[in-house]
């Protein structure tokens, strides 16, 4: 059996987008058949879209084919009669078509007084499709009840646009599952009396009438409306909570800018299809098959019936049909769910946000409600701290909420236990509470040591926190000044240098991270950290990272004061410069009275398989930047390590000692974490672990992933190791293109050709940042799959999304280093059909 149906624009950018369509139609016929007069003469209906042949769940089989009527709701009601004549017209091209039934979406159906009219006038059996409208409509509601965990007859809901046909079948729905309703409608107050008698006599003891939308917003928190109106619902005024069913099309939700997080407009009547129902001509599993309106669905299902009869017309829907054709979808695969808002899609998470204002306990959520709090920290970190990066953690599978660590293992609220190889981007070198520091910190409390002294008394552990890393470090670096963060110890860096140098210029590489606060970033060799922050500090340059004749060159000048650079490039990728460059950099700036600033926040106390970074080449920097780690991650802290000249250049009189300072920096409490993970750093031997485990794992991955040419390489020292894939997708959105353009009607290289530069360069520019793209979601998917299915945690590197960090805590055992590597072998594995 074959249907048509004839939808129309809902707003009037849709009614561009079918001007659009109908354009390029006409545009792709031409090149193909040249020139014709009959190719643009006005016509009535422009065609959108042939299903061919459509297979159901269970197996049943149809054809379908999708015209528009480029006309919005509110043109066609300004002209009615007009426009139901150009509805017949239109029943009997698709009649010719073939079509053996005919659905009528939105307004084309209402100007022909539900299609009644058009039924008298063509003969052709035609549907309005709100039957399934009501259905997926009423679904919607009971859905978000249980999903808020509400009880049916515990609430009250307000059925918006009552008598219309859908309102009245959704109201006799809902009244029968025990709903109190409060029914709104339009007119003078004298026809309440007449609305219930819609009603059967059981459902109107819980039932009141009203047409004044205000009676419902201080009480009511779900709507479901479907009036033919739109418009009706102030979003602005629902009390937080509530949840709207809009069937209604235009929408009934007045214009809104979904700027309120605690109310829910659901896109209601809407139907999905999965995988199991197909549309002829597929590509790639590409096609409209999610959210369709509930009157072309039901029309769908009518064909799949091989029902050609009037099912949904007239005033009245009788509720059996309404449950027939929600039946008969669900068989066929169509279902009510997923749900959507304004087109994306709802998730539990979504409804999560709103349990609060249905029950409201009063008390914080425990461990021992485990799902629930999991949903609230979750809801809570969207709401209020980073919307998007909530959403780039559900879209790639990582929205996991710890509640245990120990060592290298983390434990969700879920109960499922991962191998940290991320360990806080290096913070966590000890490892996760590790019992010594936490031994420490008890103790600290205990004995009720004051935190915040500085400044105005001598802080006691921070004091000897000072003297123990001035013994560690390398060369004379006599003077420490301690603040929260390795950004903070960099900011403290520069002010020092340039306070201390003679110079008027720094230098900073290519690449390089140190922060992202401003100073920092002044520094750091990433435009996409950079660029929304200019005009940046002043006299700061980069130079290439591993070139010692660019540095020299810079400094042949005269006028750079001080070079900042980390020995190894972290979030850079894990850049390793050549063997002899970091001597090389040290004598060219004594050579050039240039201070040298080596940030090792990311590569000291132990990373690298030393307790510094630099003393693998045996060099002495001016100042040293060091943060992460240095408190086991138990409390934050910073600190910038200084020879005491230059701090005397600087910071050394009355006048000048206290121009740079941090309020929470220097407190007691993190100095005392800090000296107990020293003592573990150096207890554990930690860099001598990450030396030997390091080595190992690296050349165990090596061998591991030699196979596989999307793995560039495998890079490193220590247990601060990267994976930089090289799978490029360059050429492959144009060549995706070219291919199909070429097998389709028309000219479509001659229509390219004809388009402004401008729009081909952008073109271009879109085409060229969607391979990259590509090339970074691939290493995602590796990101994913090595935590969803082997328990292992992973992630990229700040400036280079291509390069996977691998830097677990120092106390990594061997197996669980082999464990990775069988685990990363295996995704590659996987991962190999895409690329093969």
């Amino acid at each position: 059996m074959k249907f048509g149906f004839i939808a129309h624009p809902t707003s009037m950018a849709l009614k561009r987008h079918v001007k659009l369509l109908d354009l390029l139609d006409r545009g792709i016929a031409e090149q193909d058949r040249s020139y014709s007069h009959d190719l643009w003469r006005w016509r009535n209906l422009v065609p959108f879209t042939d299903f061919g042949r459509i297979v159901s769940a269970r197996g049943a089989v149809c054809e379908g084919i999708v015209h528009y009527m480029p006309l919005t709701a509110e043109e066609m009601l300004a002209q009615p009669r007009a426009i139901a004549r150009r509805v017949v017209e239109g029943v009997n091209s698709l009649k010719e078509q073939g079509a053996q039934l005919v659905g009528l979406g939105g307004f084309t159906a209402i100007v022909g007084s539900r299609g009644l009219q058009t039924l008298e006038r063509t003969g052709v059996p035609v549907t309005t499709g709100n039957s399934l409208t009501a259905y997926a409509a009423y679904r919607n509601v009971l859905e978000a009840m249980v999903r808020l965990g509400v009880n049916p007859e515990d609430t009250e809901v307000a059925v918006v646009g009552y008598p219309g046909s859908i309102a009245l079948a959704i109201a006799k729905l809902l009244g029968h599952d025990g709903c109190r309703l409060c029914l709104i409608h339009r007119g003078a107050e004298e026809q309440s009396r007449r609305g219930l008698e819609y009603l059967p006599e059981d459902l109107r003891s819980r039932v009141r009438l009203s047409n004044d939308m205000q009676s419902c917003y201080d009480s009511v928190r779900f709507y479901v409306a479907a009036t033919s109106s739109g418009g009706v619902i102030d979003p602005y005024r629902l009390v937080p909570g509530s949840v709207v069913v809009d069937a209604a099309l235009p929408r009934d939700v007045m214009p809104y800018r979904q700027d309120r997080s605690d109310i829910l407009i659901i896109d209601g009547g809407l139907v999905s299809a999965g995988s199991s129902l197909r549309f002829g001509g597929e590509s790639m599993g590409l096609s409209p098959k999610k959210f369709l309106n509930g009157c072309l669905a039901e029309t769908l299902v009518l064909g799949l019936e091989g029902r050609a009869e009037p099912f949904s017309i007239g005033r009245e829907l009788p509720q059996d049909n309404v449950l027939e054709i929600g039946r008969l979808a669900e068989g066929h695969g169509l279902l009510p769910t997923p749900m959507a808002s304004y087109g994306e899609r709802l998730t539990q998470a979504d409804f999560d946000g709103l349990r609060r204002f249905h029950h409201p306990s009063g008390q914080p959520l425990t461990l021992a409600e485990k799902p629930q709090l999991r949903s609230e920290a979750l809801r809570c970190f969207g709401e209020h701290i980073n919307p998007i990066l909530r959403e780039f953690y559900t879209f790639n599978h990582i929205e996991r909420v710890f509640s245990h660590g120990r060592g290298c293992w983390l434990t969700d609220l879920d109960g499922s236990r991962y191998l940290d190889f991320v360990a806080g981007y290096g913070c966590l070198n000890t490892g996760h509470n590790h019992p010594q520091v936490n031994a420490a910190l008890q103790r600290y409390l205990q004995q009720e040591h004051p935190t915040f002294v500085q400044y105005v008394s001598v802080p006691l552990q921070t004091s000897l926190l000072a003297q123990r890393l001035s013994e560690l470090a390398p060369g004379s670096l006599g003077r420490v000044f301690f603040s929260n963060s390795g950004t903070e110890a960099v900011e403290a860096a520069l002010k020092l240098a340039i306070a201390a140098m003679d110079g008027s210029r720094v230098l900073y590489c290519d690449n390089g991270y140190h922060g992202k606060t401003l100073g920092a970033l002044s520094v750091t060799g990433r435009d996409k950290h950079r660029q929304p922050f200019k005009p940046l500090l002043p006299r700061c340059d980069s130079i290439p990272f591993g070139d010692t004749e660019a540095l020299e060159k810079a400094l042949l000048v005269g006028d750079v004061g001080a070079f900042i650079l980390e020995p190894i490039q972290g979030e850079g990728g894990v850049v390793v410069p050549p063997v002899g460059y970091l001597n090389r950099v040290r004598e060219l700036c004594s050579d050039h009275d240039c201070i040298l600033i080596l940030d090792e926040v990311q590569t000291g106390l132990g990373r690298t398989g030393k307790l510094f970074a630099c003393e693998w080449e045996g060099v002495e920097p001016d100042i040293l930047v060091l943060s992460k780690s240095l408190s086991g991650g138990a409390v934050p802290i910073g600190a910038t390590l200084s020879r005491a000249d230059l701090w005397d250049r600087a910071y050394g009189n009355i006048d000048s000692f206290a121009l740079h300072t941090s309020t929470f920096g220097g407190g007691n409490l993190a100095a005392a974490s800090a000296m107990a993970t020293l003592d573990v750093i150096a207890s554990e031997d930690l860099p001598g672990n990450a030396a030997r485990v390091g080595g190992m794992l690296k050349d165990v991955l090596s061998e591991a992933v030699a196979d596989y040419p999307f793995i560039r390489e495998v890079r490193g020292r220590g247990l601060m190791i990267a994976i930089e894939f090289q799978n490029s997708f360059g050429g492959g959105v144009e060549a995706f293109v070219r291919e199909f353009a070429s097998r389709m009607p028309g000219n479509a290289a001659g229509t390219y050709r004809m388009m402004p530069g401008k729009a081909k360069r952008l073109i271009r520019e879109a085409i060229e940042e969607l391979e990259k793209n590509f090339e970074e979601m691939f290493v995602l998917r590796f990101v994913t799959k090595l935590s969803q299915e082997h328990g292992i945690l992973t992630f990229v590197t700040a400036n280079n999304n291509r390069v996977m960090r691998i830097q677990p805590p120092l106390g990594l055992s061997e197996q669980e280093a082999l464990h990775f590597v069988k685990a990363f072998a295996a995704v590659c594995q996987d991962m190999s059909t895409v690329v093969e």
